[in-house]
């Protein structure tokens, strides 16, 4: 392990925190100038690994004002739900705040309907409680909690956005398992005797969405990156059917929605092995990924690496870490993306003239070898 490079994203994180609490996505590269549930999750995961607690808990209660103020948007989406109405991009709760908790409206064609991020924080808060033992966070986020939980309720089985922020006309695996790991995340904070909640069953809806993935999410005895929602046929989109994208890693590490020796999960990591994982190097997104023409990304190339230690398989893990430690710059920074080995180089000027140079540094990327480091160091 790089000593130096482990402290420096520590210091990297913590130096990209807000007074409020968030987690700036990148503070070079002006498109990630916001606060994603999604990216702070896991930035508060990783700080939580590191034994930073003042610091994830700063993010999950920034998460918690945020969530009450703009809590009446669950009310008034269940009331147009109900009356048969159509949702507007910005009726349901936004995806990415302004660093003091603003929706931001900067690009009305940018989609902000994704819900992986409100299932992935409910994790990610009751891993923080598990490590820190503040229980009394419980009763402080409660109502932003039952918000959450009531919004998942609501909108699970709507399309909506995947988490690289496209096809928002799919219901997509990764984020669905997110939702089941925000509602068992529930189900362990009641079981904690610290808090109840109202009206909401949460052990069924977890069970209603692990189902929900067997039955339509499976193909070939793996599975897929995302799917039509059922009842709509349409021969474009049954591409779904036969893709496969590194996030799926999540449903096995660490929401285990699967175990991480099931077949289906053996099936898929296979997959992504053989398609999307460069031996001796990095982890594509998908095969057709044409992002600044489609480079390797840090985060998950350390995510696989945290799946192979949560299999047992910490020699291939450590391969991974090392990796990873020989893509720091100068300044011990972390990219995105690495662009040695682009899938499809002829779009990779078209994005740095559209948005500039690659995101650098990523504080996600930062987290994700974080909990690398501390998952091979505990051996889980």
């Amino acid at each position: 392990m790089d000593q130096g490079l482990y402290k420096k994203s520590i210091l990297t994180i913590l130096a990209n925190q807000s007074q409020w609490g968030s987690y700036i996505a990148s503070p070079n590269f002006p498109t990630y100038q916001y606060c994603w549930l999604r990216d702070g999750s896991y930035i508060a995961h990783a700080m939580d690994t590191a034994g930073e607690f003042r610091s994830a808990s700063a993010f999950f209660e920034w998460v918690g004002r945020t969530i009450k103020r703009f809590s009446y948007k669950v009310d008034e989406a269940r009331l147009r739900l109900d009356a048969g109405l159509p949702m507007g991009k910005d009726d349901l709760l936004h995806t990415r705040f302004t660093l003091d908790g603003e929706e931001v409206y900067i690009d009305h064609t940018w989609g902000n309907f994704q819900i992986d991020g409100y299932g992935t924080w409910l994790w990610a808060l009751n891993e923080h409680i598990k490590r820190s033992g503040d229980f009394s966070l419980l009763q402080q986020l409660k109502e932003p909690i039952e918000v959450t939980l009531r919004y998942l309720e609501l909108a699970w089985r709507l399309p909506n956005y995947d988490c690289w922020e496209e096809h928002p006309e799919y219901l997509h695996t990764y984020s669905l398992s997110t939702v089941y790991a925000g509602f068992q995340a529930a189900c362990e904070m009641t079981r904690s005797g610290k808090i109840e909640f109202n009206n909401i069953s949460v052990n069924a809806l977890a069970e209603e969405v692990r189902k929900f993935i067997l039955d339509h999410a499976v193909t070939n005895g793996r599975l897929v990156k995302y799917f039509c929602p059922p009842g709509v046929e349409s021969e474009t989109r049954l591409i779904g059917n036969d893709g496969v994208d590194a996030s799926l890693l999540a449903v096995a590490t660490p929401y285990q929605l699967f175990m991480p020796d099931d077949p289906i999960i053996l099936a898929t990591i296979k997959t992504i092995e053989e398609d999307l994982y460069r031996s001796g190097g990095g982890v594509y997104r998908y095969k057709a990924d044409v992002y600044y023409g489609g480079g390797e990304w840090i985060l998950l190339t350390a995510w696989l690496g945290w799946y192979y230690v949560s299999s047992n398989q910490v020699e291939k893990a450590k391969i991974i870490c090392r990796w990873i430690e020989s893509q720091a710059d100068e300044n011990d920074w972390l990219a995105e993306q690495v662009s040695d080995h682009k899938l499809y180089p002829e779009h990779f000027a078209p994005w740095v003239k559209k948005w500039g140079p690659i995101a650098k540094p990523l504080i996600w990327s930062h987290a994700m070898y974080i909990i690398l480091i501390n998952a091979i160091n505990q051996g889980k």
